[in-house]
């Protein structure tokens, strides 16, 4: 078998060894991204607002958000954490951990801050593979950067009672099953809207969050170039 730097993967490539796949995943973070027409798969129709993070530049509040790979037993998986009804935004929903850039914060540090704050869990031996493209969410005026890191081990976590209801964990081959996508009508704001979501475990994971998800499994359907 070609190793991943020297061939073109087909959709829901995974390899069977974790470490071979996170370094595939580096790869890929290291050249084009899939970008907003990846996001965009996963984005509620008709979406409120047409701007990116480029056309709103520092108007925006920041956030950092994380995608934590990691193996257990040969497959990776990542987390994600259902919010309480006690926290100020998006009570109730499914989404990556992570939370508002501090000033004197880079997305990484905020993500990574924001991470062992909800989750109560550090994490030793983590490695940062790279940056997904920024995600602006129209309705909130927030900028998402999405992290993705790995550690070598599973987390053990301790969630804040007061923000994280669950954590969910989810396997990476899950998230790249095809059936796994599913739309349905919501009535947001008096009016119909169509609503893509992934199904896991019982849970519904939808707008921005689905959005992140969609570019990172598109890194497994294209051929990445470096950039200049």
């Amino acid at each position: 078998m070609d190793s991943p730097s020297r061939r073109s993967s087909p959709p829901g490539f995974i390899e069977k060894d974790a470490r071979k796949t996170l370094l595939f995943i580096e790869e890929r973070l290291r050249g084009t991204l899939p970008g907003l027409s990846a996001q965009l798969v996963m984005a509620p129709f008709p979406r409120p607002g047409d701007q990116t993070y480029l056309d709103v530049g520092e108007r925006c509040h920041k956030a950092g958000v994380l995608l934590l790979l990691y193996p257990r037993q040969e497959q990776l998986y990542f987390l994600l954490t259902k919010r309480t009804d006690k926290v100020f935004h998006h009570r109730g929903q499914v989404s990556l951990p992570g939370g508002e850039q501090l000033p004197s914060e880079t997305p990484v540090q905020a993500a990574l801050r924001e991470t062992e704050e909800e989750l109560g869990t550090s994490m030793p031996g983590g490695e940062i593979l790279g940056l997904l493209t920024p995600l602006y969410i129209p309705p909130s005026n927030y900028c998402i950067y999405p992290v993705v890191a790995s550690i070598p081990h599973p987390p053990e976590c301790r969630p804040r009672s007061e923000e994280v209801a669950e954590v969910i964990e989810v396997s990476l081959a899950h998230l790249l099953d095809p059936p796994r996508a599913l739309r349905e009508i919501r009535t947001m704001g008096g009016k119909a809207v169509e609503v893509p979501f992934y199904a896991f475990g019982g849970h519904r994971v939808w707008g921005a969050t689905a959005m992140v998800l969609a570019e990172f499994a598109g890194l497994f359907m294209r051929r990445g170039r470096k950039r200049n």
